[in-house]
This record gives C-alpha cells, sequence and structure tokens, in this order.
C-alpha cells in the first residue's frame, strides 16, 4: 500500500486549520492516518507552519509520496520532497559503472490481449456516437 504525506482538514466550518500526515493512499482526506506529522493555520498572519523534520524526511525515505500542497509547503522549509534513489552508480576500480542496487518490483511488460474484450451492445453504440460527435465537431472547427 502506498503512503502519502497530505494535508488533513480540521478545525470549524469556516476557519479551517490543517494537519500534516502520513496516510495511506486510499484513505479519505480527513480519515484514518499513519501518524501526524506537523500542523498548518493559513488564517494566522504570517501562516502558522510547525513540522517535525526528522519524522516527515524518515517518511519520504520508506517512499512517502507528499501532496502537491503539502511539498509546497515542505519546501518552503528546505525539506527535500524526493526520496534517496536507489541503484546509484558506483565506479568500479577499473573504471568500469557498477550499479550498487537493483529496484525491488522490476516492472512487467505490457502484455496484449490474445482476443479484445467484450463489449455491450450499449457501450459499443454510445461509443460510437461519441466518436462521430468529436469528428462533426472538429469538421466544424475547421470550416
Amino acid at each position: 500500500m502506498s503512503v502519502v504525506i497530505r494535508l488533513m482538514r480540521a478545525g470549524a466550518k469556516k476557519p479551517p486549520f490543517y494537519r500534516m500526515v502520513a496516510a495511506e493512499s486510499r484513505r479519505q482526506r480527513g480519515g484514518r492516518f499513519l501518524e501526524i506529522l506537523g500542523h498548518y493555520n493559513p488564517l494566522a498572519q504570517p501562516f502558522e507552519l510547525v513540522v517535525h523534520k526528522d519524522k516527515v524526511e524518515s517518511w519520504i525515505k520508506k517512499g512517502a509520496q507528499p501532496s502537491e500542497q503539502a511539498a509546497s509547503l515542505l519546501r518552503s522549509l528546505g525539506i527535500s520532497t524526493h526520496a534517496p534513489k536507489t541503484g546509484t552508480l558506483v565506479k568500479a576500480a577499473a573504471g568500469a559503472e557498477v550499479t550498487a542496487a537493483k529496484p525491488k518490483k522490476a516492472r512487467k511488460a505490457a502484455v496484449k490481449r490474445a482476443a479484445p474484450r467484450k463489449v455491450s451492445v450499449r457501450k459499443a453504440e454510445k461509443k460510437t456516437a461519441r466518436k462521430t460527435a468529436t469528428a462533426k465537431k472538429k469538421s466544424a472547427k475547421k470550416a
């Protein structure tokens, strides 16, 4: 299961307050989380941002991906949002380059189906109707 660092909304109806949390990617924005990493108050002037740097860095090293807003806030504090790369190049004694480590899971090559998927008549009709509608729009734009 992939882990994300995201902002979880808290606070009352109008004044928002956010917690920066590490959560599973399938969970809801305000749902269950793994750990609280800090908090963010956008209404304070200047905005208030408190982050446990060591916790955030440990989650990023484990492979957690920060959301766009969380990454932006972390960059403002000078925290790197990218995990260190595995499989870095190391110079061998003879001058040849050798990879130190390989990624855990190699990606599988895309497999083509022997036969196309079966599609219901209704879906096939809708698909052809969409294609003709887009073709008409394109021809209308050209004219």
